[in-house]
């Protein structure tokens, strides 16, 4: 059994590389010509491009075979009134050579749409929006010639109840492109939407879940969640890839939703040692403040609790 940590976005190891730099709609907006507009958002763009690409390199170079990409990118690539920005023309050379390193280092990248994304919302508007966010997602994998990119997403409004609200979503779901449905996975919540509610889901419109531990842990609907794992490997089998977890810590303890600037290391143990009874590969996301500093501080605090588990590089365990 092989488990692979990574982590998001930001790279606090790299001082000075950011592949979110942001143009803003107010500040594009104030620009006296198009042609200063489309300039502009062309340079913040190729500034991030070459970012990833140096993020990416360091992962590689320190065994690091699992990342998320950021959701900003490319600046204002979804804002309906910026009509005229062609990134995937300008940009198809760079997204090419992104894929193609992580394609030479096996790595595995995904992204998580932002949180305004809701697909299951009463205003069809939002629907739309998140639709086309979906595919803006879609057109980044398929530019990096990247197949196996996936993204997560969370059932979203609770508004009319739990059962209209899981309705609105498998409904607005199959309207979805399948090049757009078949990237998707499904995240339990904090707040709503138990593991359990998100893996019956999950079996209806067959697609994996990802496991949030410490979402399941401030909203389980009272379910152990070893009771859960069972069900949640059976949404990744016949995939191309490993079940993925999210792990965080709370920040105040307890049931904090907000996020730790690391991972208690118990939390991981805990759960590792719960999971290994199943003997299946899983890829862990760290979701914790400190980023690539939390990643390998998780992995120090496990050597030094957990000496007799082998590391087989830098960021993979195998027990």
């Amino acid at each position: 059994m092989r488990i692979r940590l990574g982590y998001v976005a930001v790279s606090l190891k790299l001082p000075k590389v950011t592949s979110s730099s942001q143009l803003t709609f107010a500040r594009y907006s104030k620009m006296v010509s198009d042609d200063k507009k489309i300039n502009e958002l062309k340079r913040v763009t190729r500034s991030n491009m070459q970012d990833l690409y140096k993020i990416l390199l360091y992962n590689a170079e320190n065994d690091i075979h699992f990342y998320r990409i950021t959701s900003r990118l490319i600046p204002l690539a979804t804002h309906p009134e910026v009509t005229n920005w062609r990134f995937r023309t300008y940009f198809k050379i760079e997204l090419k050579r992104i894929g193609n390193l992580v394609k030479e280092h096996n790595m595995r990248v995904d992204t998580h749409p932002d949180h305004f994304n809701v697909l299951n919302s009463l205003r069809e508007e939002v629907v739309e929006k998140t639709k086309y966010e979906l595919l803006f997602h879609n057109n980044l994998f398929e530019d990096m010639n990247y197949s196996e990119g996936k993204m997560i997403i969370h059932i979203g409004s609770g508004q009319e109840g739990k059962e209209k609200s899981v309705e609105r979503f498998i409904n607005n779901f199959n309207t979805l492109p399948t090049k757009v449905s078949s990237r998707i996975i499904l995240e339990n919540d904090d707040k709503l939407f138990t593991a359990r509610e998100i893996i019956n889901v999950c079996k209806k419109i067959n697609i994996p879940m990802v496991l949030d531990i410490h979402h399941h842990f401030c909203n389980s609907g009272c379910e152990d969640i070893e009771d859960i794992i069972p069900d949640f490997l059976n949404s990744w089998e016949g995939r191309n890839l490993p079940p993925k977890i999210h792990i965080s810590s709370p920040k105040e303890g307890g049931k904090d939703r907000k996020h730790a600037d690391y991972i208690y290391p118990n939390d991981f143990i805990n759960f590792i040692e719960k999971y290994s009874q199943f003997d299946n590969d899983l890829d862990v996301m760290i979701e914790a403040k400190q980023k690539d500093l939390a990643l390998f501080k998780l992995v120090n605090d496990v050597k030094q609790l957990k000496p007799d588990w082998k590391w087989i590089d830098n960021t993979t365990l195998q027990i």
